[in-house]
């Protein structure tokens, strides 16, 4: 086998092979007739990689980019300190405490989730604030579909401010090296336009009354606030931690994933808090899926297929420098084969800050378009099943197909005016 693969045409065939059966999976969230998800068809492309290629395991984890995992890590700790502090379902309690008629209400909503997961990690957000938010809508008589949903869309594109708020921008910001501050002050404009955009939809859609299968509160089932009761100490310690990380990113060059690394374990040290319970919300899967993918896209990368496509591509005018063909490409990719792997693919064809900023952008909202197009969107229709509230892809394109093309609209024409201007 090793003769058969030692020749140059063979092995980037099955390398070739390898890739596309592996982003088969991507596409399909696993392979037909094997108990596999997107992890487990990463990480066994990820062996069948080193294999073909007769890689050293010293080879293959070279191309892992660490520092996106390490960071990524890290602030799955820091996440998982402030929801076993209680944090994200305080706030989402207090917030829905308030005296302020629907669209009020909703827009307070929405703003709050968005600032959550732009620090946070969007995923953890949308599994600390839903059973809240489903409680809040039942206590006022109202259905909750609308509520989740709009929740769900307002964690995707606030996530997309910073280059911390989704494990694709993580990656993002550390493979092209792109400086924090500057990502957020080019992000931050479109993102609130698109977030304005999303609450103007939501009040359309709540005075219209267009409800989609109201649930009805089992009987004592609103007194029931699902998630750790509040522990102000951990709350606050999470809170400090996480502004101090902020001021680092913000004013200083030092390498992000080491100071996350560090607050994740000045975090860990604690009297109240077992590191185990910690430990045990980290998304282990997901930092699999990276390693794997990383692996994957090396070996494909060597071949050289993908070089060629986008140098043929650019002889016919069509290239990602253009910021529409690059939106076109995220937003279509993104809902094919899920966000994080999309990002894996172009990541390698981007020249600037500025296609880096489009991409982690474009994504992102794409994840909105469908049901199945984010993790966040899936955690909240899932929690929402166990209170008898059932969100199918139809209830979600309802509002996540009209919040994905205004997304992408105000980015665009903050993207023409800002050219127009000379910004």
């Amino acid at each position: 086998m090793v003769a058969f693969l030692a020749d140059p045409d063979v092995r980037h065939a099955a390398t070739a092979a390898v890739f596309a059966v592996v982003y088969l999976g991507m596409f399909l969230g696993g392979l037909p007739r094997l108990r596999l998800d997107r992890t487990g068809v990463a990480v066994l492309g990820a062996i069948a990689m080193i294999a073909v290629n007769g890689w050293s395991v010293a080879e293959a984890a070279a191309a892992i980019d660490l520092p996106t995992v390490v960071l990524l890590f890290a602030f799955m700790l820091v996440s998982a300190q402030m929801r076993l502090g209680g944090f994200y379902a305080a706030v989402t309690r207090a917030v829905g405490g308030w005296p302020l008629p629907p669209a009020a209400l909703m827009g307070a909503l929405l703003a709050v989730v968005a600032v959550l997961s732009a620090v946070f990690s969007n995923d953890v957000v949308c599994l600390a604030v839903t059973p809240v938010v489903v409680r809040i809508a039942w206590r006022r008589g109202w259905d909750p579909i609308p509520w989740l949903v709009g929740v769900a869309c307002a964690s995707n594109i606030g996530s997309a401010a910073t280059l911390i708020g989704n494990p694709q921008n993580m990656l993002i910001g550390s493979v092209m090296g792109v400086p924090f501050g500057a990502y957020l002050q080019a992000a931050l404009p479109p993102v609130l336009l698109a977030l304005v955009g999303l609450w103007g939809l939501m009040v359309w859609r709540l005075r219209v009354g267009q409800r989609s299968g109201a649930a009805v509160a089992p009987v004592g089932a609103s007194e029931v606030d699902d998630g750790p009761p509040f522990d102000r100490w951990q709350a606050t310690k999470g809170l400090l931690v996480a502004g101090a990380l902020l001021v680092v990113f913000l004013f200083t060059d030092w390498p992000r994933e080491v100071a996350a690394l560090v607050a994740a374990g000045v975090l860990l040290l604690s009297r109240r808090m077992h590191s185990s319970q910690v430990m045990g919300l980290v998304d282990w899967p997901l930092l699999l899926l990276f390693a794997g993918l990383f692996i994957v896209n090396h070996g494909f990368e060597g071949t050289g297929l993908a070089a060629r496509a986008v140098a043929a591509l650019a002889a016919q005018g069509i290239t990602l420098a253009d910021p529409l063909v690059l939106a076109v490409t995220g937003v279509t990719l993104s809902n094919l084969v899920s966000n994080v792997p999309a990002v894996m693919l172009l990541l390698p064809h981007l020249g600037d800050h500025a296609q880096a900023v489009t991409l982690a952008l474009v994504s992102t909202y794409a994840g909105n378009l469908l049901l199945v197009g984010s993790i966040a969107n899936l955690i909240v229709a899932d929690l929402a099943g166990r209170d008898g509230i059932a969100i199918d892809w139809r209830r979600h394109a309802a509002v996540g197909v009209p919040a994905t093309a205004i997304s992408l609209l105000t980015w665009w024409a903050w993207q023409w005016g800002s050219a127009a201007l000379g910004l």
